[in-house]
């Protein structure tokens, strides 16, 4: 039997430099004189299209007009789609209805996509497009973008308040990477940005600087009412900003934007470090392990002077020393968690929200039903039961217009232990 010679195995420095490799590999050239009549068999498919997803948000521009931005994930084969080709290759028409499960329409369209409405923002197509604002207080807007020649499509349903006022339908954030506004609650500290409306008109815009690190979703079985007592938020700080002008901030937080101070609803931006929607730093690694860990494992791990070394003994430990085991766990994990970040991030860290503990947890839904407040997520099968279903309710928050609450319930427990127990022993698929 051979002796173990490293005690202390470096498992987490996988995470520190995933986001800094690259997957595309350095193809040697054939040079011309060896190149022979092709075999069939060899020739390479035509890169497949694909819209892998799309996320939307809206602008009012004033009483009659509403700014509608889609922000598609678009693949050729394995790379993000072009402009020109995007225009080249896809539709897009649009159904205004009352409300969901209706078919009272408000409005429709086709959107000629072109240059002028199609933009790109890191890897995403943004398309910007205007619709007429029917005399109605809410609506919803079904998306549908098509491939020219196929029957391939992918829909996506907006609530949009058209007489609402606040400063989440009248301001964006830009960036110098886009003309578009950013989709996402949150940037990375010290990146400059810009508030403004679509109309440019200036003016001053009132900032509450929160300093507060907001707590994890509790357990999904966790039925005890809250208490009576809600929990006031310190401010810690409040100034003004100019709309139209190049900012930035260099606090890590949440700012709250107001236009009119009188409003209870604000433009809740979350200010992240530089690595963000990636977790790289011990101590930021061991917050989300609250979904599959015992309180006596955290407050051990927290004890420790040496986070990384403790992180990596606590995945060992619970894969019985088998190191391969435990890097691919905690790859799965992690991955996860980023994509919580990226898909729920809101006035907390997406991993924090309700959505974001149940997707890292089960993973995506295999179905999602919406109704204008409220969402279903269901799970065909989940450890022995089949058809879970996961509702969220859409809450009134002060910071962003799209937080989204679970109902809890006591019978998730033999659904939601038996999945905890394959994180803990790496069998989780």
């Amino acid at each position: 039997m051979k002796t173990t010679f490293r005690i202390y195995l470096s498992l987490l420095s996988a995470l520190f430099v995933m986001g800094c490799s690259s997957s595309n590999k350095t193809m040697k050239k054939i040079p011309e004189a060896e190149v022979r009549m092709s075999n069939p068999e060899t020739i390479s498919a035509p890169e497949e299209l694909s819209l892998v997803a799309i996320q939307s948000k809206y602008l009012i521009k004033d009483t009659t007009q509403t700014r509608v931005f889609l922000y598609v994930d678009a693949l050729k084969g394995k790379s993000s789609i072009s402009v020109s080709d995007f225009v080249r290759l896809y539709n897009l028409n649009y159904v205004i209805y009352s409300d969901y499960g209706t078919r009272e329409r408000l409005g429709y369209g086709n959107v000629k996509l072109d240059s002028s409405n199609v933009t790109k923002l890191g890897d995403k197509i943004v398309i910007g497009f205007d619709i007429k604002s029917p005399n109605k207080e809410t609506g919803v807007l079904l998306s549908e973008i098509s491939q020219t020649g196929t029957l391939k499509k992918v829909l996506n349903d907006l609530t949009i308040r058209f007489k609402k006022q606040s400063a989440s339908e009248l301001y964006g954030i830009y960036t110098d990477a886009s003309a578009e506004p950013l989709q996402k609650h949150y940037i990375n500290v010290a990146t400059p940005f810009t508030v403004k409306r679509l109309t440019q008109e200036p003016g001053k815009l009132h900032v509450f600087y929160y300093g507060h690190s907001f707590e994890p979703a509790g357990s999904p079985m966790n039925t005890a009412p809250k208490s009576g007592v809600s929990k006031s938020l310190t401010i810690d700080s409040t100034f003004t900003i100019n709309t139209n002008e190049k900012i930035q901030f260099t606090k890590e937080g949440l700012y709250n934007i107001f236009a009119d101070t009188t409003q209870s609803e604000g433009l809740g931006l979350l200010v992240v470090n530089e690595r963000f929607p990636k977790l790289t730093k011990p101590e930021l690694l061991l917050e989300p392990l609250v979904y599959m860990s015992t309180n006596t494992e955290i407050s051990e791990i927290k004890k420790t002077e040496e986070f990384k070394k403790s992180l990596d003994k606590y995945w060992l430990t619970l894969m019985n020393g088998n190191a391969p085991l435990a890097q691919q766990s905690i790859r799965s994990f992690y991955n996860r968690v980023e994509e919580a970040n990226q898909l729920f991030t809101s006035y907390k860290e997406g991993w924090k929200t309700d959505k974001g503990m149940i997707f890292i947890v089960l993973g995506p839904p295999d179905k999602v039903q919406r109704s204008k407040d409220r969402e279903v997520w269901t799970y065909d099968q989940r450890a022995n039961a089949q058809n879970v279903n996961f509702t969220f309710n859409r809450r009134t928050n002060q910071f962003v217009d799209d937080h989204y609450e679970l109902v809890r319930y006591a019978e998730y427990q033999p659904i939601w232990y038996p999945i905890v127990e394959a994180w803990r022993n790496g069998t989780i698929r």
